[in-house]
Parts: C-alpha cells; sequence; structure tokens
C-alpha cells in the first residue's frame, strides 16, 4: 500500500523542481534516508485531464530524490511531444508521481501468451524489440483497457506497426505507487 506522507513529499519535490526552473528557490529536500535510497520515478503533468508531460525512470540508478526532481523538470521541459511548460502554465497544472517497482521479465511462446499474461490495471509494460523500446505506466489502462490495443499502442509508441510481432520480443513487468496531486 502507497504510504500518504512519502507520496506528500514527492508531489512536493516534483513541483518545487519545476518552479525552480522558473526562479523560485529551491526549497532543501527533507532529511529522510529513504530519499538518498535508489529509486525509478515517471513524473506525469495533466492540464484539465489531459497528457502535458510524461517523463521518467524504469530503473533505479539514482538516488530517489534526484530522480523525481530530474524527471519533474523533463517532464516539463523536455517531453518531446509538447512545447515546453511556461511559468503561468504550472498553477493549472497537475502533478503524479508514479514509483515504480523492480521489473520482472514475463515468460512467453507468442502473442497470445504474452496478452493472457498481461494483469490490466495492475501492470506497466516494457517492450523491446531490438532498438525499438516503449513503456506505458498501469495507468494507460485506463484509456486502454483491452490488452490486445494496450500491446497495439504500446509498439506504436516503440515505432513500429500495431500488428508487428516477432520472436525476439521481449517484455517485462512493474507496478507503481502513485500520488496525484488534488487540485
Amino acid at each position: 500500500m502507497a504510504d500518504v506522507d512519502q507520496g506528500h513529499v514527492l508531489l512536493k519535490l516534483a513541483r518545487e523542481a519545476i518552479a525552480a526552473e522558473f526562479g523560485h528557490p529551491l526549497q532543501p529536500a527533507p532529511d529522510l534516508r529513504w530519499l538518498q535510497e535508489p529509486g525509478a520515478t515517471f513524473v506525469t503533468l495533466t492540464q484539465q485531464g489531459n497528457l502535458r508531460g510524461c517523463i521518467g525512470s524504469l530503473a533505479a540508478y539514482r538516488p530517489l530524490l534526484q530522480d523525481v526532481r530530474s524527471n519533474a523538470v523533463a517532464a516539463a521541459f523536455r517531453d518531446p511531444r509538447f512545447d515546453p511548460l511556461t511559468a503561468a502554465e504550472l498553477e493549472w497544472t497537475r502533478v503524479e508521481v508514479s514509483l515504480l517497482s523492480t521489473s520482472e521479465s514475463i515468460e512467453f511462446a507468442d502473442e497470445q501468451e504474452a496478452l493472457a499474461q498481461l494483469r490490466p490495471c495492475i501492470d506497466g509494460v516494457i517492450f523491446e524489440y531490438r532498438h525499438y523500446r516503449s513503456t506505458f505506466l498501469p495507468q494507460v489502462w485506463e484509456q486502454l483497457p483491452h490488452p490486445a490495443e494496450f500491446m497495439s499502442q504500446l509498439k506504436r509508441k516503440a515505432g513500429l506497426p500495431g500488428d508487428f510481432w516477432a520472436p525476439e520480443v521481449q517484455l517485462s513487468r512493474y507496478t507503481v505507487d502513485k500520488w496525484k496531486e488534488a487540485r
């Protein structure tokens, strides 16, 4: 179960990191041991329910504090799908932080077997084929509730046709604890 206090801290750190890019003073991080431990996060920004930016890490390779701050700034200013966030937009932009578990490989013989193993609304999925790679957070199941459509869109996101399949495809799954600002 997600820790509400942990979520409150991560949301605050993400918003403050974005605000600091607009000249607001960056507040000192709370002295909490878990913020110094490796962590992988995705920071998602929305405006009136619409995606405005989403960037993250699939593996825990730096301290959680650094990961959430860096991904917040990247989601606001470096998501290639969107123009950089403006200072005026920040007030009405909602921040969501997802803390990822370690990913685990999914074993399968073919696409049908892979689809049968996916757990809608639970699994985040990483798709890999040669240099093609993409992921969807578990929250994406809300828009794509059927495994076949979820997988098709995941392949499209990787730059492949939605009906693509090859024996070399690799899939991994992860779960998230997530927190979203109430505003």
